[in-house]
Parts: C-alpha cells; sequence; structure tokens
C-alpha cells in the first residue's frame, strides 16, 4: 500500500510515451510546489518520444505558465514548440509541447 508521502514523491511519470498523452500538474504537491510542477513539465517532455505531444496541465495557483514556466522550456528544449491551449474549468492552465 503507499502511503500519502509515497504518493506526493511520485513523478508524473517514468516511462516514455510512445503516443500524445497529458501530464497531470494539477496534484496536491503541485499546488503547494511551483518549482516541482516545473520539474515534472520537463520530465514529461523527457518522457515523449519524438513525433507526439505532451499536455501539460498546470496548477492554477501559480496562474498562468509564461509567468514560471516558458523561460524555463526555452532555456531547456530550444528546438521544441509549444503554445498555449486555454484555461480548464477547474482553474489549471493547459500547454501543449509538441516533441520533435
Amino acid at each position: 500500500m503507499t502511503s500519502s508521502a509515497d504518493a506526493s514523491a511520485q513523478r508524473v511519470t517514468e516511462t516514455v510515451h510512445e503516443n500524445s498523452w497529458s501530464a497531470n500538474l494539477e496534484r496536491e504537491v503541485h499546488a503547494d510546489d511551483r518549482d516541482r510542477v516545473v520539474t515534472d513539465a520537463v520530465a514529461a517532455i523527457e518522457h515523449t518520444a519524438p513525433g507526439y505531444h505532451v499536455n501539460l496541465v498546470t496548477h492554477g495557483d501559480h496562474g498562468h505558465p509564461e509567468t514560471y514556466l516558458y523561460d524555463v522550456l526555452d532555456e531547456r528544449f530550444p528546438a521544441l514548440f509549444w503554445v498555449y491551449v486555454d484555461q480548464c474549468g477547474c482553474g489549471g492552465h493547459v500547454t501543449r509541447v509538441h516533441v520533435e
């Protein structure tokens, strides 16, 4: 059985996704830790196979991802293309990152 401490330590993914997928960065652990949102977003991109995209669904408590995530994406993944999709009804934000 997984304790809540173990669950909060789990990464967004540990496998390479050979399809388009969504990374849930809206969990309680993300609400309390903007750095964790960024770290898990980078991991999600690194775990997306070329030719697919990952939707980064970031926690609404941190505001629009352009204020804290996009500069990191520019620095870490200068050749990738992403687009802001929309704000979810729950307050989160969706950014689609295309991996080439």
